[in-house]
């Protein structure tokens, strides 16, 4: 396979002297500029002797010519994300034996106390904001698999981060396989998500430069990102009319902020071609209003284990109540209901020798297979168990809940309980007799067993906290820190019961 180098020089070969390969604000680099300073960022780490470069920094430019250098150099690069706490910095970079460390933000050095780091001068950055470099010392001899090239880290459900292992050659079989199987030509692509999220990483950077499009990367103050879970809509809504891209990449929360801005008069530009949803179970009907608004909205799946995506649907090959067409790379199957995939697999997990090269991954969803159409309902390990002995999907029922642009979150619980409760959030105004007029709406939808039999409101900055960076609730400590309420709403009902 050539190197990075060698085929971001073929792909300039191919286009015409002036086409844009990065941009951000008012700066610009061809893809010829691109490949010249990805040799100087090579140049760089080769003097300062990196062999596991640790990046904590905010979309730029600057952040994807580092990753591209680490692949050149075959140099293990790991993603810290900006809304990492000081713990979770801290055990990525201890974990991952890093001896490199580069970031762009302001809070950065207090993040390194206790760390033997030492100051280093790192090159002129071609983004706004100036990077700077720390040699780190090693305390912990990192233990990962042979040909691990990226360590992409998540905080799961239990906010420890976990690392995962992954071959160039992994990532970037993934980014052909999108390349191919969207087909556009040439794409301008909105990078709305952090380039620490694998998707955003591999999809929305290795498949536009496959294509020979541009790679747009405004920080995130400008596309009204904030942390892992904080948003600005109307920074985010400006953001997509002044870009007027062709593709971006949405999680579940992004597709309803997008589908209530329709709903109240905003335009969604003309330019949008493709819209990939993921990270969560989205309802069609959704995705089917979303088109309604001009939202060319197309669902996918995947988990970083398998490159971030395992399947997804196009204009070409859409079943809007699936989560896609199978992509040509993977080979997905059933055990016993559990979704198995095989085909461009990770090498596994840091720190973690018995999960080392793995020939398929068992996800833990729950799944089915119709002809290459792949459905999810939902993950193996959050199945509710109510006190009739009724097995639910969480997911399922969350999906129906978040069918209509009206709550902003919804986590259902239930286990062992005679009905289930939704904690939801919502805009202010939303009232509570709005929401209750939608659950009951929704019920129509569920079978008895599966009926939402109350909820509890909460506030998006209560519930925020506990969501994953791609949407996901972090169930277990949801359910602990909202214990009080949930249990009051079942006594609530309880009482109901008895006096009718």
């Amino acid at each position: 396979m050539p190197g990075i180098v060698d085929r971001l020089a073929f792909i300039a070969d191919m286009l015409a002297e002036e086409a844009v390969a990065l941009s951000s604000g008012e700066k610009q680099l061809t893809y010829t500029s691109l490949v010249g300073e990805v040799k100087k960022r090579i140049g760089w780490l080769r003097k300062a002797g990196s062999e596991v470069v640790a990046l904590h920094a905010d979309n730029s430019i600057e952040w994807v010519l580092i990753d591209l250098a680490c692949q050149e150099m075959e140099i293990v690069f790991v993603p810290v994300p900006a809304f990492f706490t000081t713990d979770q910095v801290q055990q990525c970079i201890a974990h991952s034996g890093v001896d490199t460390l580069l970031s762009d933000l302001s809070g950065i050095t207090d993040k390194l106390s206790g760390i033997d780091a030492e100051v280093c001068v790192y090159l002129d950055s071609v983004s706004q904001a100036s990077v700077k470099a720390w040699k780190i010392s090693k305390h912990h001899c990192q233990s990962f698999p042979k040909g691990t090239q990226k360590i992409t880290f998540t905080s799961g459900s239990t906010g420890t981060p976990k690392g995962v292992c992954l071959s160039v050659a992994q990532q970037w079989c993934v980014a052909q396989s999108l390349a191919d199987t969207i087909a556009i030509k040439h794409p301008k692509h909105l990078c709305l998500l952090p380039l620490s999220t694998l998707l955003e990483n591999v999809a929305g950077v290795y498949t536009p430069l496959l294509s020979g499009g541009e790679v747009v990367l405004p920080a995130d103050r400008d596309r009204g990102i904030l942390g892992s879970s904080q948003l600005d809509s109307k920074a985010l809504l400006n953001c997509i009319v002044s870009t007027q891209p062709s593709t971006i990449i949405l999680v579940p929360q992004l597709l309803t902020l997008l589908v209530q801005a329709c709903m109240n008069s905003w335009r969604p530009p003309e330019s949008l071609q493709f819209i990939a949803v993921g990270g969560g179970k989205v309802s069609s009907s959704i995705i089917e209003q979303a088109r309604g608004f001009g939202l060319p909205v197309y669902q996918g799946y995947g988990l970083s284990e398998c490159g971030s995506v395992v399947a997804l649907n196009t204009p070409s090959s859409d079943r809007v109540d699936t989560v896609g067409h199978v992509l040509p790379h993977c080979h997905v199957s059933l055990d016993k209901g559990e979704v198995v995939v095989s085909g461009a697999v990770h090498l596994g997990y840091l720190d973690d020798p018995d999960s080392w090269y793995p020939d398929k991954i068992h996800t833990g969803d729950i799944g089915l297979v119709d002809g290459e159409f792949l459905t999810i309902d939902g993950r193996k390990k959050n199945i509710l168990i109510t006190s009739f002995g009724r097995n639910i999907s969480p997911e399922w029922v969350e999906s129906i809940l978040m069918s209509m642009p009206l709550l902003s979150h919804c986590v259902v619980l239930g286990d062992g309980r005679p009905h289930l409760i939704a904690l939801v959030s919502a805009p202010s105004v939303v009232s509570d007799s709005d929401i209750d007029h939608w659950v009951s709406r929704s019920n129509q939808q569920l079978p008895d067993y599966a009926k939402v039999g109350g909820w509890v409101r909460l506030s998006d900055q209560e519930l925020n906290p506990y969501m994953t960076s791609n949407g996901r609730p972090q169930r277990e400590k949801i359910q602990n820190e909202f214990a009080a309420q949930v249990e009051e709403n079942y006594q609530q009902a309880s009482q109901l019961a008895q006096i009718g």
